[in-house]
């Protein structure tokens, strides 16, 4: 499988809280990704970034997980596997400590109202992540 789409199912986790939901899921394919070797990678990190906020190409998969992010973002990743999730806790931990300005474009464009970084906030927090 194409690693773009790591990142991308990496960077769609960030915007979201790491709560349980419903019983359907999205399709975990992807969840045995090598998230450090996206993280280490300036060029890998900015592709994805480049992806989501529509200024580069997106893979096929890159597109759908794109498509799939509104909905994450909606219901605080309730289709999520276990393993999206903690690739994402790990991921928005990264971005933040390490790469605000990556987080903050993310937000710009899915969270300009914030209303999902409050909605979110006090459960991150709990897991070490303070947005």
């Amino acid at each position: 499988m194409n690693i773009q789409i790591c990142g991308v199912i990496v960077f769609l986790l960030v915007i979201i809280d790491i709560c349980s939901g419903d019983n359907e899921k999205y399709t975990s394919k992807y969840d045995n990704i090598d998230v450090d070797e996206i993280l280490k990678s300036e060029r890998l990190l900015r592709n994805y970034m480049n992806c989501l906020l529509d200024i580069g190409r997106c893979t096929l998969d890159g597109q759908e997980l794109k498509k799939n992010l509104p909905d994450m973002t909606e219901t605080g990743c309730s289709k999520c596997t276990k393993k999206q999730k903690e690739i994402g806790t790990k991921v928005l931990k990264y971005l933040i400590e390490n790469k605000k300005d990556y987080f903050n474009e993310l937000e710009i464009k899915y969270d300009p109202e914030k209303r999902y970084k409050k909605r979110y906030r006090e459960n991150l927090k709990k897991q070490g992540i303070n947005i």
